[in-house]
């Protein structure tokens, strides 16, 4: 079911609509994503208290206390069914008022009040206790609904600092309007788009673009809201309202894209709807139908058959062991690293025929690094240390890189350093006049530049000394130490395809995917484009795609893919909270890991169903010939859930080697 679309301004108020909250534990859920961490132990109470009831009450039983017996008995029982009873009971009420009568609420009320009713109080309260227990942990694996998208709000620039009557106030950015001038100090974001004022300005845009390297901006040139100013106060004028800006534009495309991704519905709901109603319909048909067959038919010993018919094919064993299953998967992917925010995307890994990766933060470690010194008749380390003179005071992301370089011997100083604006810098060192920066400041200064460089695409300072070129220092960023790894083992893992998009780029995209052997690869993309792309692979037919990625402008994707997974570890909050898997580790390889989990999990749970239903469909049959019991039916209904809990089990002691 489709969701509402969600005001901004009114989210803290309301509910996004959980995408996968398969099994809602009715009475203890109120159906708001509230979560086992946030209702803590009272979650917990129902089925704690009734289960400390039973208990009591088989004792009392076992012992033949004198006092427990007759109503003092049944009161006992039914004080301990309420808690985990009531609620499936209102639950199954309220489906049949909906016209949704053969639920799995209507069976368990059926079942467990003839138990009742037969006189098998005790195991009434058990099979009911079980379904409340299976619901917990199910409840207890997704707490948290992925599509919360409360995370943006972060990220949403939230004020202003706009000239009015020649003074600066601090106002909400939505109440700024078009040709206003607003002020942007370093380190704040830029609230709404807009032309810049000043002379120029470093801007990281990595949350609109994920370009890596920070933009350098001129006078008159666009600025967009979002993107972080990194050097100096600057000024703009804005061009758009707020509710236009980029940012609003990402935030609006995550609350689309969800919207278009369908509610999973766990096995045993769609189980459910062929099973229940047959269930039903042999109950009331081994209550009557032998009435014509039977000589001595006699209405109470056929009821009893039925209620204890009804009792045997209560779905609790089914029930209890899908979510234990999907349990010891989630369990045994914490462990290693990997987060799903539900059971479905367990599933939905082991269908992934695409993967599709954002380059900066996911394969490479989004910081600059030296790739390379090629220094011309100079030694390296002296090269290194007239460069590093020059690019001491600096504190762009690329001078800091080459800051990083270790050079033996007394450090050089720079004096009368000039910036020249979007070349570099000038400046005189040891006597010698140096220049640093990029190629048209070479040439304008008439200094020849090997044409070798041309056809480097990373970044590149170029470094001149006494007007002669002296070398040149190739800046990237730096590729993950897993990253060939992780594609080696999502191809092993059966992966048709992989396909990197960018906002880097695409002559750097197309360089890091030809290095790391990916099948296609685009570069120089907005967040629209990358959308665009993945819908288009989505369209495909039998095409499941997963998309990597792990900044803001990677959002909307995250939540439109089939599965989206996230880089936990740097990645922005907002890609974080709209992914359906989480990488906490932030290692490209724990993707093969994930999906080789899914796998195991799917197994396992389908033998637990394919034993679940096997022994039930046997035990119906004894129930019906009248050859079970209440007690022999709840018997083999536990043993199959205790060994579904051991299989389930067997995921938290397994080993993915890669």
């Amino acid at each position: 079911m489709a969701k509402e679309k969600i005001n901004l301004r009114d989210i803290d108020t309301q509910k996004h609509s959980g995408e996968y909250s398969h099994a809602r534990q009715p009475g203890l859920d109120d159906g708001h994503s509230h979560g086992i961490e946030k209702a803590g132990f009272k979650t917990y109470l129902p089925a704690i208290f009734s289960f400390v009831m039973l208990i009591a009450g088989i004792a009392m039983d076992y012992y033949e206390v004198p006092f427990f017996n007759d109503w003092v008995r049944i009161v006992w029982y039914g004080i301990a069914y309420i808690p985990v009873g009531l609620p499936v009971v209102k639950e199954g009420l309220q489906s049949i008022m909906k016209g949704e009568f053969f639920t799995e609420f209507l069976l368990m009320s059926i079942a467990t009040i003839g138990a009742f009713a037969i006189g098998q109080y005790p195991e009434g309260v058990a099979v009911m206790l079980f379904y409340a227990v299976g619901e917990l942990f199910q409840n207890a694996a997704v707490n948290r609904a992925k599509s919360n998208i409360k995370a943006l709000l972060d990220v949403r620039p939230n004020e202003a600092l706009v000239c009015r009557d020649n003074d600066y106030i601090s106002v909400n950015p939505e109440t700024v309007n078009i040709g206003e001038k607003v002020q942007v100090r370093v380190g704040e974001k830029i609230p709404l788009d807009g032309i810049l004022l000043s002379e120029k300005g470093s801007f990281n845009t990595a949350a609109l673009t994920g370009e890596s390297k920070p933009d350098t901006i001129a006078k008159g040139e666009k600025v967009f809201a979002g993107s972080i100013n990194m050097d100096g106060v600057v000024e703009i004028e804005t061009t758009k309202e707020f509710k236009d800006s980029s940012i609003a534009r990402i935030l609006d495309m995550v609350q689309n894209a969800t919207a278009r991704k369908s509610k999973t519905e766990l096995f045993i709901r769609k189980f459910a709807r062929v099973y229940t109603p047959i269930v039903v319909f042999l109950a009331i048909a081994l209550t009557f139908l032998p009435y014509f067959f039977v000589d001595d038919y006699i209405f109470q010993e056929w009821l009893y058959r039925a209620l204890i018919f009804l009792v045997i094919s209560c779905p609790c064993a089914l029930v209890i062991s899908i979510p234990l299953g999907y349990f010891g998967g989630l369990g045994a992917a914490s462990k290693n690293g990997i987060l799903f925010k539900g059971a479905s995307f367990l599933d939905e890994m082991t269908k992934v025929t695409t993967v599709v990766m954002d380059k900066t933060g996911t394969v490479t470690k989004g910081v600059f690094k030296i790739k390379d010194i090629k220094a011309v008749d100079w030694e390296e380390a002296e090269f290194m240390k007239y460069l590093m003179a020059m690019e001491e005071q600096s504190t762009h992301p690329i001078a800091k890189a080459i800051m990083e370089y270790k050079a033996e011997g007394e450090d050089f100083e720079a004096t009368n350093v000039s910036e020249i604006a979007g070349k570099g810098l000038k400046g005189t060192v040891n006597g010698k006049t140096v220049l640093v920066g990029n190629k048209p400041l070479m040439t304008s200064n008439n200094i020849e530049v090997p044409s070798e460089t041309d056809s480097i695409v990373e970044s590149i300072v170029m470094v001149a000394i006494e007007g002669k070129f002296a070398g040149y220092v190739i800046i990237a960023d730096e590729l993950k130490d897993d990253a060939h790894e992780a594609i080696k083992q999502i191809r092993e893992s059966g992966i048709s395809k992989i396909i990197m998009l960018s906002g880097d780029k695409d002559s750097i995209t197309q360089q890091v995917a030809k290095e790391m052997g990916v099948d296609w690869a685009k570069g120089g993309l907005l967040p629209e484009d990358k959308l665009e792309e993945v819908e288009k692979l989505m369209s495909e037919t039998d095409n499941k795609v997963a998309f990597i990625g792990d900044g803001i402008n990677d959002a909307p994707v995250l939540a439109a893919s089939d599965v989206g997974i996230a880089m936990g570890g740097l990645g922005s909050d907002v890609a974080i909270e709209t992914a359906d898997v989480i990488i906490q580790t932030d290692q490209p390889s724990k993707i093969a890991k994930a999906i080789k989990i899914g796998r195991s999990t799917r197994r396992i749970i389908w033998q637990n169903i394919g034993l679940a239903f096997g022994v039930k469909a046997v035990v119906l049959v004894l129930g019906a010939g009248g050859l079970a019991t209440m007690w022999e039916a709840v018997f083999a209904d536990v043993g199959v859930a205790l060994l579904a809990i051991l299989n389930a089990v067997r995921l938290q002691k397994m080993d993915w080697k890669n």
